[in-house]
């Protein structure tokens, strides 16, 4: 936004904000506008500077920040439905897992991912045209 302002400074026009009755065309409302914004850099600093004291002091607990994890009765379930020819669009839709998690397990276990119990082969599951080759 800066940038802008300083922009349309040099050729000599003025920034007026209807929302906050922010003016740029004298040197005060300038002023004004400087300090507001960096006010509101200090802000984001604070908040990110916040957030990563929060991170390290739930790790310091014992505790993972995040979501929880794959559910893996959930993962296995998908990959038997794949192995058994269904969609992995319509599996993920039926399992309640997202498309595109569905799709990076299948390709984790094209390219030799985690071992899981698999219960279909990777081979048939492009037969099935499941996995693209």
């Amino acid at each position: 936004m800066l940038e802008i302002v300083e922009l349309l400074k040099e050729r000599n026009i003025a920034l007026a904000s209807l929302e906050d009755m922010t003016d740029t065309s004298s040197a005060a409302d300038e002023l004004v506008f400087h300090v507001f914004r960096a006010i509101t850099q200090f802000e984001r600093y604070l908040i990110a500077e916040r957030t990563r004291d929060g991170i390290a002091a739930a790790r310091a607990e014992g505790k993972k920040p995040g979501g929880p994890g794959l559910d893996r009765e959930k993962l296995q379930a998908a990959l038997t439905l794949v192995g058994s020819g269904m969609s992995p669009t319509k599996v993920a839709r039926q399992v309640g897992l997202g498309r595109s998690t569905v799709y990076r397990e299948l390709a984790a276990i094209t390219e030799g991912g985690p071992e899981i119990d698999r219960p279909f082969s990777v081979q048939s599951c492009r037969d099935s045209h499941a996995i693209p080759k």
